[in-house]
């Protein structure tokens, strides 16, 4: 099965996971059509790095500044919130990075 991430606009430094992705080629559709090499297994839905990013860089989607890396980031990297803070959550460093469920509440 092919893999395939989707670019939504030129100046975007990740794309989207549309498929799952493993380790290896995947198909960057939308803007700039192009491949990378995932250095890890995606989750569909998730980013991944289309070129490298250092610590403190922002991290662009939809052609604007959604967040800033936590740590350098290579092309082909997975980028979630384990390396990166979100300009628009707040408590995006209290959620589980698979399932997005806070990890800071305690249900009784």
């Amino acid at each position: 099965m092919e893999q395939v991430a989707y670019k939504i606009n030129d100046v975007d430094n990740v794309a989207t996971a549309l498929t799952p992705i493993q380790t290896g080629k995947v198909s960057v559709r939308g803007c700039g059509n192009d491949t990378v090499i995932a250095n890890e297994n995606i989750n569909i839905g998730h980013k991944i790095a289309l070129c490298p990013i250092s610590m403190g860089d922002p991290i662009i989607k939809y052609g604007i500044n959604i967040g800033s890396a936590t740590q350098a980031i290579k092309t082909g990297d997975w980028v979630h919130l384990h390396v990166m803070h979100s300009n628009y959550d707040e408590r995006s460093s209290h959620l589980d990075l698979v399932t997005g469920a806070p990890k800071d509440v305690k249900y009784e």
